[in-house]
């Protein structure tokens, strides 16, 4: 990945949950598993390179149920990195 030539001193996050399936605003299909698993995988890049160092910053997300459940997973990944 181009995190591994840039190789930052931390990660920041745009974390906008629109592209969740039942988000009115999007059609790109993501479930609350994916989002965690996408945070699990940024998580991995700041190991590698930020002594894991991450800034979470909440954007988007305007199904209020899919929005509080995806940014629940997004939380316990972070916590769980």
């Amino acid at each position: 990945p181009a995190a591994d030539a840039f190789k930052p001193d931390v990660v920041v996050i745009s974390a906008g949950f629109d592209a969740h399936r039942d988000d009115p605003l999007a059609s790109m299909g993501l479930t609350e598993n994916g989002y965690a698993e996408l945070t699990r995988i940024v998580a991995g890049i700041a190991r590698r390179h930020s002594k894991g160092r991450i800034l979470s910053s909440l954007e988007g997300g305007y199904n209020l149920q899919a929005l509080s459940v995806s940014v629940e997973r997004h939380v316990l990944a972070l916590l769980d990195a």
